[in-house]
């Protein structure tokens, strides 16, 4: 990882833009209006403005794959290099400005040829913080996500544990009916685990919807105060801690009431932050002083209860400075403060409530052994990725060899194409070891698809039957002596609807090295294998995900209809197909009549529901094989593969007479009705060729709405 942490430069406001579209600022050869800064975040003098740039002049490097990570941003950003738009999150309105859409983390790639080039940031925040956040580095993509995965495992860890609290806290509960205090229990522990996993970054591998996890974060968050008040209220009730039982009212109405407008649109999820934020600190001042002038009359397990207490709210104060700025960035371990208050509270109860709680302290000791067990794990797996990063520079030449295999796998479009590519490469990377592939079929086996070297069917057979579950794959470390005949490797592939059962496996003999390199040599190839059937992992699974985006690329988000970029490459792709077989073709363009003044009228949230009205209409006005699509605005089109003008005309006025009669309503206000205006024109009836068949229909249409609206007007020949 190559962090950026000098040669950053800021400048106030936003660039006007050329005629092209492209900012003006960064075409500029030099300018004096660029001030240096040492991290791009929080400029000094803002002054409520809303929008800032940044830039740094990109250092070299030696990368095979190099992105530029970025812990988070507030809360739009636009990236620039050598005049190009490089890299966009978020939607810039044409004042530059744009809403709240969830802070994830970002990674830009960058192109050949970087070092020394300069790449601006376009920001707009209307948050409290502007600009990046966190961590700025360049590193390998591959090794990105090993970072996102190391820097998440213990709060997922501590997650786990916490779910388990909250599941036993939740089972005491329902047998000690009397005791309230285990419900407050399992709302802490199962808040503290939802927030972990949320803002853990590890979340948007399990599923890139960063708006969804924040307000995941934010909804758990805010419950946080309500279960230590309820908490603090049972646990001194003698007492009488009226102020706890406020505070918990008051946190709760507080989540509601902000994630209901966050939800419903009147304010960004992101401008809650800082009012609960200022609310939570009060909250926490308030209860520790209460709690802390009557500290020498409690218990010693109360004491501890407050002491813990103090240490998590200590936590979430640093946490909160570390937020907007007043204290620099760094990894607060609030899930650390939340697991010892969380195991503090269970300790007590276990301590309060006999035998039965007596065996829940012990499961809590369990627990903090797995906790210190996996931990240790996942340690030691951060030293081995830093171990084979230096074997890959010993094995050189299989690494260039990976390298392209990698680069190939990227180039490709479809999984099956890869895996083809791949196969073609496995002998060449692996040899001299003997061994063979096994790739997952559909009825869920694993065929043997290829093999190389001196192998027998007794020892590689031709099919694995079963989930594999019998075959043990070589883990890291190894030793000569204790490494078995045949090494065993999973290649997985993410995301994989078959749970965890891995994509393929990789069988390989041990590998005959001479005496001197048994013990050295075999330890390095095996990391190497490892680590090479890992990257193809990440690879494959980053062409999967590619897929499912592009999948994803051609539909309306609003109305469910297939968009304009779906609808160009299916016309071409139909206007080939009538130009062979001579079947006519087919063209509607309807547009939704007087739509501005529905919206300036009823707002605009009612006009969205006009529109899904209308596109829900066309899928029932037409047929199975017709592309019904949302052509722009209000604006829709429909392409009918072998349908004439006339069939074609009364379906569109079927569904123009359909419009009329349907009554709109929103939120329990009637809107009265809508109408619409088609033109249909149709190869060959209307014009002889394709390139004027949308012209002709664009002339209907326009010849309807010049007669009255409420109309279809069909192209003349």
């Amino acid at each position: 990882m190559q962090p950026l942490e000098e040669g950053w430069q800021y400048r106030w406001g936003d660039s006007p833009l050329s005629a092209d579209g492209t900012p003006q600022w960064i075409l500029e050869e030099d300018s004096d209006q660029w001030q240096a800064i040492a991290f791009p975040s929080n400029p000094p003098d803002r002054r409520g403005r809303e929008h800032a740039w940044f830039r740094v002049t990109l250092p070299e490097g030696e990368w095979f794959a190099p992105v530029l990570y970025i812990y988070s941003v507030d809360i739009i950003v636009q990236a620039w290099f050598q005049g190009e738009l490089l890299y966009q999150y978020g939607t810039f309105d044409d004042q530059g400005r744009g809403r709240f859409e969830g802070w994830p983390w970002h990674q830009i790639p960058l192109p050949e040829n970087y070092e020394g080039e300069t790449l601006y940031f376009r920001v707009f925040s209307n948050y409290t913080d502007i600009g990046l956040w966190g961590e700025v580095a360049i590193l390998d993509y591959s090794d990105l996500v090993l970072h996102i995965v190391s820097g998440s495992t213990k709060s997922l860890v501590i997650a786990v544990v916490s779910a388990l609290i909250a599941l036993l806290a939740l089972i005491f509960g329902l047998l000690q009916r009397g005791q309230k205090s285990f419900f407050s229990i399992a709302l802490f522990a199962l808040a503290t685990a939802v927030m972990l996993v949320a803002e853990s970054q590890a979340s948007l591998l399990i599923g890139y919807t960063p708006l969804l996890w924040d307000y995941l974060a934010a909804g758990s968050y805010y419950l946080i105060p309500v279960a230590l008040a309820l908490l603090l209220q049972q646990w001194l009730s003698e007492l009488r801690p009226v102020l706890a039982g406020w505070i918990w009212k008051l946190h709760l109405a507080f989540a509601i009431v902000a994630l209901a407008l966050s939800l419903m649109g009147p304010v960004d999820l992101s401008s809650t932050f800082p009012v609960f934020d200022g609310l939570l600190l009060v909250s926490l001042l308030l209860l520790a002083v209460s709690a802390g002038r009557r500290f020498r009359r409690l218990y010693r397990e109360q004491q501890i209860l407050l002491v813990t207490f103090t240490l998590f709210s200590g936590f979430l104060i640093a946490d909160m400075a570390v937020a907007h700025g007043f204290l620099p960035w760094a990894r607060v371990p609030v899930s650390w403060g939340a697991l010892a208050f969380s195991l503090a509270v269970i300790s007590i109860s276990v301590w309060h409530y006999g035998k039965t709680q007596k065996a829940l302290q012990e499961l809590t000791v369990r627990l903090e052994q797995k906790v210190a067990e996996r931990t240790e794990r996942a340690e030691a797996l951060a030293q081995r990725e830093v171990a084979r990063s230096r074997l890959l520079a010993l094995e050189s030449s299989k690494s260039q060899k990976l390298a392209g295999v990698i680069a190939s796998i990227q180039d490709c479009f479809t999984l099956d194409q890869a895996f083809d590519m791949l196969l073609a490469a496995i002998p060449a990377l692996y040899l001299p070891m003997d061994g063979c592939f096994y790739r997952r079929t559909t009825a869920g086996h694993y065929e043997r698809v290829l093999s190389w070297g001196h192998i027998s069917d007794q020892v590689f057979p031709m099919m694995l039957e079963g989930d594999v579950s019998d075959l043990k794959p070589t883990t890291m470390p190894v030793s000569h002596q204790s490494l078995p005949e045949q090494l065993c490797f999973f290649l997985r592939v993410e995301p994989d609807q078959t749970g965890n059962r891995p994509s393929g496996v990789l069988l390989l003999s041990r590998p005959e090295l001479p005496e001197a390199l048994v013990e050295y040599g075999t330890a390095r190839i095996v990391a190497w294998v490892f680590q090479s059937i890992e990257k193809m992992g990440i690879t494959l699974s980053g062409l999967v995900l590619r897929e499912q985006l592009q999948r994803f690329s051609y539909e309306d988000g609003l109305t469910g209809l297939k968009n304009r970029r779906h609808f160009d490459e299916f016309f071409r792709h139909e206007r080939e197909v009538s130009l062979r077989t001579g079947s006519p073709l087919s063209i509607l363009m309807i547009d939704i009549d007087h739509f501005k003044s529905f919206n300036d009228d009823f707002g605009h949230q009612a006009g969205d529901e006009a529109l899904k009205m209308v596109g829900d209409m066309l899928g029932q006005y037409f047929r199975g094989s017709d592309t019904v699509c949302r052509y722009g605005g209000e604006e829709f089109a429909v392409l009918m593969p072998g349908a004439p003008l006339e069939e074609a005309r009364l379906r569109a006025e079927a569904l123009r007479n359909a419009i009329e009669k349907t009554l709109m309503s929103h939120e329990g206000q009637a809107l009265g009705t809508l109408t619409i205006s088609a033109g249909i024109a149709c190869w060959p009836e209307s014009c002889s060729d394709f390139d004027g068949l949308f012209r002709e229909a664009d002339k209907a249409l326009y010849r309807a709405k010049n007669t009255g609206r409420n109309r279809v007007v069909a192209a003349s020949s």
